[in-house]
């Protein structure tokens, strides 16, 4: 099914147009090994209007053949461009920003484009009391991210670093995420193949 990509973004947005939208599949734990377990996931990514998409993934335990069994994760935050703040840009809190976006146009957007691609950031928090910072490059239909700090309540389960990275491929949406808990290298956690289901951000 062919969708169209939004075309009113705020200028900062446009490097992430592709992503912009509801996308379901499956997917497996670990490296996807016959004894690895299923899972079912919706990923949102969705444009509020500001330099900035939010993000909610909920993902479900499932049988080998698609039948849910109970909630496994859930995640929620926002992926933007890696750059300096400016006197225009909201906050801290409710500051309200200039009514115009800081970068205007295509060409101011180029301008943070380096050899490798766009810089950026992703904050992402789990109920599991542990928030992630990542930083990483866009390039293209492509996503590259790292986590660059980690907040973990007293209470929460060992976990040290990990990688994430994204990727259009005919039309869907690959991810994989590496996970280390402090003990050892970074090893497989997830993976997972979805399919655009609606264009535009908002829970089924």
């Amino acid at each position: 099914m062919a969708f169209d990509l939004p075309t009113d973004l705020t200028p900062e947005l446009v490097p992430f147009a592709w992503l912009i939208g509801t996308w379901e599949g499956a997917g497996r734990l670990g490296e996807g090994e016959a004894e690895d377990e299923y899972f079912w996931q919706q990923v949102i990514f969705r444009d509020l209007g500001g330099p900035y998409l939010e993000y909610r993934s909920e993902a479900w335990l499932t049988e080998a053949d698609g039948t849910k069994m109970r909630i496994l994760a859930v995640e929620s935050g926002f992926w933007s461009l890696d750059r300096e703040q400016q006197d225009a840009d909201a906050g801290p809190g409710m500051v309200p920003g200039d009514i115009f976006p800081v970068l205007r146009s295509a060409d101011d957007v180029q301008k943070l484009h380096t050899e490798d691609g766009f810089k950026i950031q992703a904050h992402i928090v789990r109920p599991d009391g542990i928030s992630e910072l990542y930083y990483g490059l866009i390039d293209g239909p492509r996503i590259q991210l790292a986590t660059e700090s980690l907040l973990r309540s007293k209470n929460a389960q060992a976990y040290a670093s990990s990688t994430r990275i994204y990727g259009l491929v005919n039309g869907e949406l690959f991810w994989r995420w590496d996970v280390s808990k402090g003990n050892m290298d970074l090893q497989a956690h997830a993976s997972a193949a979805l399919k655009r289901v609606t264009a535009e951000g908002t829970a089924n």
